[in-house]
């Protein structure tokens, strides 16, 4: 498969750069995909199209603000963005510009908060130690910012603005910190919305799959088969694999919110032939021709030209109606990526 079958062309002013007013009034595009029928709604009447049939599964992951601005001591400006913590205080990361560090290199953060370069590693990506007292999390709160996709344009300087992604850029059921960028079809619900998808039957449970850099990153292989995914962390519950495993049996649908809710279900599965509870990683890549084994419908934002991500609900629905949906979502104007709208697979 040639990565050009999953090329389109977006209008730079359809990219999202601020969240929907309210979380749930973004506008949900509704895909029928056994009947190719495309309906426009609204992200609240998501709630009309779930019954006490199905089972919705979150990702209950937390971004963490994972990019750190900072000073070498000559002054020069040096970004660390966090990735995966590999140990206690050693950190995967990427580093800009990283002609400016070397093994060795100390980058000043704030007061108590210093970054050391170890060294260089695969992907262009870095291994640095952080350097710091007291719990970690807190720390990060106070120095770190959100690490919004970079077509999200920001001034550093606007605290408003920062105050807003720290909020909109994060789901109302975030609990987990170890995600570097946000589930974002999560980003649609609110607690309201939750409570009448409940009262209606609907049963909710979490997983957790901590979001990389992998998720996002555009494929840079003409055949998508070359390509490898970054490996991401996941857990299972023992309830939730107990809930899924029941609804199964009972010929229940799993309604996964968001590709990385998809990725996990679908991870543990082809690993046991269901699912159980665990914690382990993730390189599955879903692409058309992928046999869906746990999920039967995807509430999913609009991805990026040429993504995994753009792969995976082309293998769930079909590549052709996929294409169809997005045309027609380019012509109605919605709003594309992380903080844009989202649409509903069944």
């Amino acid at each position: 498969m040639h990565i050009n079958e999953f090329d389109y062309h977006l209008p730079e002013e359809l990219i999202a750069q601020l969240p929907c007013e309210k979380r749930d009034c973004s506008r949900l595009m509704v895909l029928n995909k056994d009947k190719n029928v495309i309906e426009h709604k609204k992200f609240f009447n998501i709630v009309d199209y779930l019954t006490d049939n199905d089972i919705l599964i979150i990702n209950n992951t937390k971004v963490i603000p994972a990019r750190l601005i900072g000073q070498k001591d000559t002054g020069a400006k040096i970004e660390v963005f966090l990735l995966k913590e590999k140990q206690e205080k050693i950190w995967e990361s990427l580093i800009k510009p990283a002609k400016r560090v070397k093994p060795g290199t100390v980058i000043k953060i704030a007061e108590g908060f210093i970054v050391k370069v170890i060294e260089k590693t695969e992907n262009d990506k870095w291994k640095v130690e952080l350097l710091y007292s007291g719990n970690f999390y807190e720390n990060l709160e106070k120095v770190g910012n959100i690490p919004l996709p970079p077509y999200i344009e920001r001034k550093m300087s606007d605290q408003e603005i920062k105050q807003l992604d720290m909020n909109r850029y994060q789901t109302v059921y975030a609990q987990t910190p170890g995600s570097v960028a946000a589930p974002t079809a999560g980003l649609h619900f609110t607690d309201d919305i939750l409570e009448k998808l409940k009262q209606r039957g609907v049963q909710v449970c979490s997983v957790t799959l901590n979001v990389g850099l992998g998720t996002f990153r555009s494929v840079k292989v003409d055949n998508i088969l070359e390509h490898k995914m970054d490996e991401e962390f996941y857990e299972v519950s023992e309830e939730t694999a107990k809930i899924i495993n029941n609804a199964k049996e009972q010929g229940k649908n799993i309604v996964a919110v968001g590709t990385t809710s998809v990725r996990t279900l679908e991870s543990v599965y082809k690993k046991h032939n269901k699912i159980i509870s665990t914690a382990d990683s993730s390189d599955l890549f879903i692409y058309p021709g992928y046999k869906f084994n746990v999920v039967d419908k995807i509430i999913t934002n609009f991805h990026l030209p040429k993504s995994t991500l753009l792969m995976l609900v082309s293998a769930f629905a079909s590549r052709n109606f996929i294409f169809d949906a997005y045309n027609e979502a380019i012509e109605n104007k919605y709003r594309f990526y992380s903080y844009g709208d989202c649409m509903f697979i069944h």
